[in-house]
């Protein structure tokens, strides 16, 4: 099989990094089982071993620094076909420790690289979870009180069933990595390597002491006997035989047509204790209703008594594929916190576009979009409710929705006693 290398884009570390002789011993690994680009997934986090996605011709997905296990399981779930392989850093290694834990836990079909070099290597060299105390790192005494991780002993007692401790110098390296992939459960390969960018400016290190370094260790070579058990998926679906398949949420069948057939965005600008997010479900449930495609957006804090409450909705007759709006047809402005949480918008829209102001008191950025005082502050109406008010006077005008759409999606929400509940407040709009 030929190479799978990036010619376009060679590998970039520094001169005699040892993360390149991986980068080399994986392509052929991948050349000794006859694979192809469309059969791999690599997987890689930030850091130095962050690059190796960049580097080979297959499927790649690059995350958040010692997540990459995580993006590995469910790619690997979803696609059950793919060589899955990922490449992380000491690092890595400390930072996503409990994502670490819970793959040999599980023993999905993943081979993880561990492209150990003692330290911090991209961020100034500082101690990472495997440095040695007796190392000078760019962080000054701290590794000499913090007792350095063994990688493979942390995963064994894990319950990893296949590891292999190793050198990037190793010639066998390509072979290792392949019987690491071969192998139908949870594989990882702590492989040992030299920083000259960093690590090795400060510290005597070589291949040779690498491997003495190793010598020094327990052997770790493959199968742990211990830990061998039946691979994640191949257990799960052995458990759930005969089992009766979840139930999806039932689908919304069409009962009515909707004003327009275009695509619509409706932004909704309230505070907590307003309901804006259940009256952003209500408008997408009113769309599908018609027949119409929709997605949802919703933004709050983590104080969810106090701040913001912000629903973006659109909805098309036409496949969406994002979410979020820059261009509403429709604002409702229903509380301070959440115009100020979006008040760029305003000077954005349109002299088409419309904003439903709850009650005249709201100050609202300049627009050249029409503004509507739809007054509910007067007809005795509750703050709660401003958001399903506003909805039922966009209805009424026949705006995004209609009243059809709005009674049918009142239905699809509630039980029968808050959906009557709730069509009071909608009788009350004018």
């Amino acid at each position: 099989m030929p190479s799978l290398l990036n010619t376009s884009r060679p590998p970039v570390f520094c001169p005699g990094c040892s993360h390149e002789f991986v980068v080399k011993a994986l392509d052929q690994a991948f050349q000794d089982q006859g694979l192809t680009g469309n059969q791999i997934a690599l997987v890689s986090d930030i850091g130095c071993s962050g690059l190796f996605d960049t580097f080979f011709h297959t499927h790649a997905l690059h995350g958040l620094h010692g997540r990459a296990l995580t993006y590995a399981t469910g790619l690997k779930m979803a696609r059950p076909d793919l060589h899955v392989v990922v490449t992380m850093g000491d690092g890595g290694l400390g930072i996503g420790g409990a994502h670490l834990l819970a793959a040999c836990r599980r023993n999905l079909d993943l081979t993880l690289l561990i492209l150990n070099n003692f330290n911090f290597g991209m961020t100034g060299g500082q101690f990472s979870a495997t440095t040695p105390p007796e190392s000078t790192v760019g962080s000054g005494f701290l590794n000499q009180v913090e007792r350095p991780m063994d990688a493979c002993q942390v995963l064994e007692a894990a319950g990893a069933p296949y590891l292999v401790r190793t050198s990037a110098y190793a010639k066998d390296l390509a072979r290792a990595i392949a019987a690491g992939m071969e192998y139908k459960g949870f594989s990882a390969l702590d492989i040992w390597g030299g920083c000259p960018g960093r690590y090795m400016k400060r510290n005597k290190i070589s291949p040779k002491i690498i491997e003495d370094g190793l010598g020094q260790l327990p052997a770790k070579d493959g199968v742990i006997p211990a830990n061998e058990r039946k691979e994640y998926t191949l257990a799960v679906r052995e458990i759930t035989a005969g089992r009766p398949e979840p139930r999806l949420p039932p689908a919304v069948t069409p009962t009515c047509s909707p004003p327009q057939d275009k695509e619509q965005g409706v932004l909704i600008l309230g505070a907590a204790g307003q309901r804006v997010v259940t009256a952003g479900e209500l408008l997408g449930l009113a769309g599908m209703s018609a027949g119409l495609q929709a997605t949802l957006k919703n933004d709050y804090p983590i104080t969810v008594l106090t701040g913001h409450s912000v629903s973006e909705v659109i909805l098309s007759p036409e496949s969406i594929d994002y979410t979020g709006l820059s261009k509403p047809a429709v604002v409702i402005a229903l509380a301070e916190e959440g115009i100020n949480r979006r008040k760029d918008v305003f000077g954005q829209l349109p002299q088409a576009s419309m904003v439903l102001r709850a009650i005249p008191d709201l100050d609202l950025p300049p627009t050249k979009a029409e503004v509507v005082d739809l007054e509910l502050k007067s007809i005795g109406m509750k703050k709660a409710d401003y958001a399903l008010a506003s909805l039922a006077s966009l209805a009424k005008r026949k705006e995004v929705l209609n009243m059809d759409m709005l009674e049918a999606a009142l239905d699809l929400r509630f039980p029968a006693k808050i959906a009557e509940a709730s069509r009071k407040v909608v009788e009350a709009v004018g």
